[in-house]
């Protein structure tokens, strides 16, 4: 598979996230079905959280254990460094971002569209690294397990453009088509931009950075969708989007296990 096929087909996984963006143009929106959207948008939030993590986490796994075989600390302490950076970086570079947002902002029916870029950016840190695995898989010419990962990817995309359109449901207002597709490709262009980068190099380090960062945002923006599902007052809803939107992400990871994986 060429460079070319590669970055083609990465651009492919990402922009699938556009078909779950239109659901933000509904117009009638009865709270019950803003919460259940917003809850399902949380439950994809909380599984790519913990699939982050993972990914994390089994590198620096295996960095310990061959520290612990070899006695030599430099590549395990490195990575270490970049997922506390990474978390610490997400986290609080999105809080101090959105409350100077926040704070030259006039009044709150600007706020759905501002956690709505937010969502866009810390999904589009994600989409980064995943354009790394993809590309670093077809270099290495494993090119079975690329596709699988663009196949895979491709699907969590969708449910990702999910997660970017609750927010604007609670709204009130429509968005735009051009600020969905902004949204979109703040989301999404990250995955080619990672591909066209990841074919050229293979750093376990950047790719622990970009997951930890995205996992750091994440955690932020987590914390702010309960906050409007909160707000909707509908908590049976809420609790049953929340499992089904972790059920449906996971489902779509379950295609990876079966090719395989």
């Amino acid at each position: 598979m060429t460079m070319w096929q590669v970055i083609i087909l990465g651009a492919v996984a990402g922009f699938t996230i556009f078909l779950g963006l239109p659901v933000a143009r509904l117009r009638r929106r009865p709270h019950g079905v803003q919460s259940m959207l917003n809850a399902l948008a949380l439950g994809v939030l909380l599984f790519l959280v913990w699939d982050i993590l993972a990914k994390a986490l089994d590198r620096l796994g295996d960095a310990l254990k061959e520290a612990i075989k070899s006695g030599h600390w430099g590549a395990f302490t490195a990575l270490a460094f970049m997922l506390v950076a990474g978390l610490v970086g997400g986290m609080v570079g999105l809080v101090s971002f959105h409350h100077k947002v926040l704070r030259r902002s006039t009044g709150t029916p600007r706020f759905p569209r501002q956690l709505a870029v937010m969502i866009a950016i810390g999904l589009g840190l994600h989409n980064f690294s995943e354009g790394l695995a993809i590309a670093q898989a077809a270099a290495t010419g494993a090119i079975g397990f690329a596709a699988i990962l663009i196949i895979g990817f491709g699907l969590h995309n969708i449910t990702e453009g999910f997660a970017i359109a609750a927010p604007l449901l609670v709204g009130g207002q429509v968005p735009t088509w051009s600020f969905l597709g902004w949204t979109g490709l703040m989301a999404g262009g990250p995955t080619l931009l990672g591909t066209i980068v990841g074919y050229g190099v293979n750093s376990p380090l950047a790719f622990v950075l970009f997951l930890a960062l995205a996992a750091g945002a994440l955690f932020y923006l987590i914390g702010e969708m309960f906050a409007v599902g909160r707000s909707l007052q509908r908590p049976v809803w809420s609790a049953w989007g929340v499992v089904i939107g972790f059920l449906v992400a996971y489902g779509t990871d379950v295609v990876l296990t079966v090719a395989g994986l």
